[in-house]
């Protein structure tokens, strides 16, 4: 039991560490741990498809056909105007429209005026289409939202997002950046709304975030998927609820956190292709522009040559505007995971009420349950936080203190195998040169079959002497009376554990052996007699070896009975010897020394004559034993 204690103390002292851990830990291992839980939650998991939201892929096939990127603002203005005959709910463009297009007819005309005189030339260029005049008429055909990337000062700015409060004011804190790059004014002017389309990935490098809201300087601007979606529910603002911590767009709801960010539901390639449809088949008028009809439609690029890759949970190449995607279709569905205030108190409290739990299963049991019930402890932990996360969208860490059981269990394990390891391999000195290899074992893997510190059960006690050895003992050199005691041990030893017997103490020329002791063993009474003319037979033949002969070694005389005695562990703490203590112990011993009387070399008690019936016996009657009384003994005979 102590052992166990040790495991369970060893277990608490781990999970004491992760709980610490988890508590002091604000953006590290345990966070990066619960992050990559959640995301492999939410991969699990993922949002039905949507038929609300449609991107248009700037692709290489799109590059291939319509020229490398950028593209001059006319060919952005064509696939704008197909979009926008499609009447989209929202159009969202992930694209920076910073500046005149290169080819603007006035920025051609100043070009030429530099290098020629030629006014009539000059004129007539002036007097070209503009592109960015089409592309802001296209934008203007729906209700568009473009994209602002945050940055530097630029002594500009757009006009801010609709934002309205309700309720007592949120406490925010979003992303800030000194300024923005905005798009072109003309075509600011003609798009509904300006958008931050900037991404910041967290710390281990993926993109798990959108921001909702941000500050360029000190004016509020959108994120861009909000901005799509305001511009679908027609929306006239972005209502902020303090109250119920929560941004509200015409029908549409979503957790409002300190970081005005929105935790969004990546996806993989696989999705992205069932809504995305490439530019060029836009263009070509492979794709319809009824496709589009009443959807919010992305434009942005998968083609490397656009530079807008990142890494999501669920991609390590995602392009920015599938990301929007994602952040939109996690808007419309509501279900944006949200990390509730507490949410690390609880989980640390949850590490510690785990912990003790898996240390106490390793304090009470062995290590096989300690090892099962922290898998349950953590499984239960995992599958509760699972329950939050997809039935009350709460990020609860799924892992962490899962992992404070596993560690806690593990610990305790670990400690509890290698008590039981030390245990048997105590077990196994201990009674390795008293039994048959095969019960050492068993009582190795099963020590709670032992029972050391007492119990009284029934027993055949056998005892061997050998006649007249004190006189040999004096007769010869020690070393001739060690080496024949050695090897006539080493004999009877075999025969008495052969028969599943326990060699309870060699004294002398003297063994006493116990059947039934300390395992249970079928037929103990008869084992024994089979063990008794076994040990007679080889004490005949070991006498009779030419070198024993010439020794004169004695003849072996062997006496059994069975009843019950108290058997376990007796002596000092210095010294504990597992032994057997009642009257058929001492019968035994009794009848041991009556065959010297009876010129027998077996001699049987009565009980234990009463429990053989495979065997034949010779009765001898009743015979008087010192402080034993009158009592039947029998010779068995060899069969």
């Amino acid at each position: 039991m102590r052992g166990r204690w040790r495991a369970g103390l060893a277990g608490l002292a781990l999970a004491g560490l992760a709980a610490l851990a988890a508590a002091v830990d604000g953006g590290g291992a345990v966070a990066a741990l619960r992050e990559r839980a959640l995301d492999a939650a939410l991969a699990w998991a993922p949002l039905p498809a949507s038929a609300a939201v449609t991107v248009v892929d700037i692709d290489q096939a799109s590059l291939a056909a319509e020229g490398p990127w950028p593209w001059p603002r006319d060919r952005l203005a064509a696939l704008a105007e197909r979009v926008a005959d499609g009447a989209p709910a929202a159009l969202a463009l992930d694209i920076l429209l910073e500046g005149p297009d290169r080819s603007a007819p006035e920025a051609l005309a100043r070009a030429l005026a530099a290098r020629s005189g030629d006014a009539d030339a000059v004129t007539a260029v002036a007097r070209l289409p503009d592109p960015d005049a089409r592309l802001a008429a296209a934008l203007a055909r729906a209700p568009t939202a473009l994209a602002a990337l945050l940055g530097p000062a630029s002594g500009d700015a757009a006009p801010p997002a609709p934002v309205a409060l309700s309720g007592p004011p949120p406490a925010l804190a979003p992303w800030r950046a000194e300024g923005a790059a905005l798009p072109f004014p003309p075509l600011r002017r003609r798009a509904s709304e300006v958008a931050v389309a900037s991404l910041s990935a967290d710390g281990d490098g993926v993109l798990r975030r959108a921001p909702l809201f941000a500050l360029a300087g000190e004016q509020p601007l959108a994120g861009l998927a909000a901005a799509a979606v305001r511009l679908r529910e027609g929306a006239a603002l972005y209502v902020l609820d303090g109250g119920a911590g929560r941004l509200r767009v015409g029908g549409v709801s979503a957790p409002l956190i300190a970081e005005a960010s929105l935790r969004f539901r990546a996806t993989s390639p696989d999705r992205w292709r069932g809504r995305s449809v490439s530019a060029a088949d836009v263009l070509a008028g492979r794709a319809p522009s009824a496709g589009f009809a009443g959807r919010i439609v992305l434009i942005g690029g998968s083609a490397p040559a656009l530079g807008a890759l990142r890494r999501t949970a669920a991609s390590a190449i995602a392009p920015s505007v599938q990301i929007h995607a994602d952040a939109v279709e996690t808007l419309l569905s509501g279900a944006a995971p949200v990390r509730p205030d507490g949410a690390g108190r609880v989980e640390a409290a949850g590490a510690v009420l785990l912990a003790l739990a898996a240390a106490a299963a390793g304090a009470l049991a062995g290590p096989a349950l300690a090892a099962v019930a922290a898998v349950g402890l953590a499984g239960l932990w995992a599958a509760g936080a699972l329950a939050a996360l997809f039935g009350f969208g709460l990020a609860l860490d799924p892992a962490s203190s899962a992992l404070a059981a596993l560690l806690s269990g593990g610990g305790a394990g670990l400690v509890a195998a290698v008590d039981a390891r030390r245990k048997a391999a105590a077990l196994r000195r201990r009674f390795e040169s008293h039994l048959a290899p095969a019960v050492v074992e068993r009582i190795a893997r099963n020590p709670e079959l032992l029972k050391l510190a007492g119990e009284r059960r029934e027993v055949t006690a056998l005892f061997t002497d050998v006649e007249g050895f004190t006189a040999f003992a004096e007769a010869h050199p020690a070393e001739a009376v060690v080496g024949a005691l050695d090897r006539y041990f080493d004999g009877v030893t075999a025969i008495v554990t052969a028969h599943g017997g326990m060699v309870d103490k060699l004294v002398g020329d003297a063994a006493h052996a116990l059947f039934n002791a300390p395992l249970d063993l079928e037929n103990h009474a008869g084992q024994a007699v089979r063990a008794a003319l076994a040990i007679a037979a080889f004490g005949e033949a070991f006498r009779a070896a030419p070198d024993m002969a010439a020794l004169g070694f004695g003849r072996t005389r062997v006496g059994v009975e069975t009843g019950l005695a108290v058997v376990g562990d007796v002596g000092s703490r210095a010294k504990l010897d597992y032994t057997a203590h009642g009257g058929a112990v001492n019968t035994a011993a009794r009848l041991e020394a009556l065959n010297k009387q009876l010129g027998t070399a077996v001699c049987v008690g009565p009980a234990a004559r009463a429990r053989v019936s495979a065997v034949a016996f010779r009765a001898h009657g009743a015979v008087e034993l010192r402080g034993l009384g009158r009592i039947e003994v029998y010779e068995p005979l060899p069969g």
